[in-house]
């Protein structure tokens, strides 16, 4: 405990799933916080329940003047600000190139890529006078890998957050200030059930089973969980990662390092017996 002592954060998408998380680790860890969703009874519940170390905003993250001012709220509360998170998202429509809809796409587009763009564009100046800072954006091994979402377009924007990250890494850190990004691999939270059409209540409901559903997803036999990511965002927050610039931190168990080891040899095993037949 402790990592985050003295440290100010602002998290966005924080009423549920990572973000949630993530406040609650951040606090642990020493932190004072600014988090950020639309759900005003979920947030003020967190805020209430993490303390006088915590403040919850109301906030559209693609905004600019909302989040202009969700960044001047830390500096007036806390003082400074250390780290933002720029974690909100949300799925993007599914389906082949020939049926997307332009103002989903644009939406989408809107809630994962201009929002990170409005938080790093806001905090920066801060950062820069203060002399340090870590901006965390939130990816995807989607942003990746081709086929690791149901949405062709959330992968095009995640690839889109971890180049971003990249290119304005080159630019803040000539100021002390890191930029990074973080890829979850199969987390259970309720985003898959919201790619899928259900209510956010009901989707809220479904991390239990999608624990089952990735568990031998990845040679780690169980489904990543937002602890995962909460834990790795405390590093890169930290001041254990000074030296951590431009990169993209996958946390996925190595499911996309290749064909389980369990998989392959069933398949070795499978053309070993069809070349005993074909002899």
């Amino acid at each position: 405990m402790g990592r985050l002592d003295g440290k100010v954060a602002v998290i966005t998408g924080a009423t549920s799933g990572i973000g949630l998380r993530t406040a609650e680790v951040f606090v642990a860890e020493g932190a004072k916080i600014v988090i950020a969703g639309r759900r005003i009874p979920e947030g003020e519940a967190l805020a209430q329940q993490l303390g006088a170390a915590c403040i919850f905003r109301q906030t559209d993250v693609t905004v600019e003047e909302q989040m202009r001012a969700l960044i001047a709220l830390a500096v007036e509360k806390f003082g400074r600000i250390d780290c933002l998170f720029n974690n909100a998202g949300g799925p993007a429509q599914t389906g082949g190139i020939e049926g997307l809809e332009v103002e989903r796409f644009d939406a989408a587009m809107a809630t994962l890529v201009r929002s990170v763009m409005l938080g790093m564009k806001h905090a920066a100046p801060y950062m820069k006078k203060q002399g340090s800072g870590s901006i965390i954006n939130n990816g995807s091994i989607a942003g990746r890998l081709a086929g690791f979402s149901s949405s062709m377009v959330y992968g095009a924007a995640k690839a889109a957050v971890i180049h971003l990250t990249k290119c304005v890494a080159m630019e803040l850190g000539e100021s002390n200030v890191r930029v990074n990004s973080i890829s979850p691999g199969a987390i259970a939270t309720g985003i898959f059930g919201k790619a899928l059409g259900l209510s956010t209540e009901a989707a809220e409901k479904t991390p239990a089973v999608m624990r089952e559903v990735y568990k031998s997803a990845q040679p780690i036999p169980r489904a990543g969980l937002p602890d995962d990511i909460a834990h790795a965002a405390v590093f890169l927050a930290s001041d254990e990662s000074s030296f951590i610039n431009g990169h993209d931190l996958v946390v996925d168990g190595a499911i996309t390092g290749g064909r389980n080891w369990s998989q392959q040899q069933q398949g070795y095993v499978a053309l070993r017996k069809a070349f005993d037949q074909g002899a």
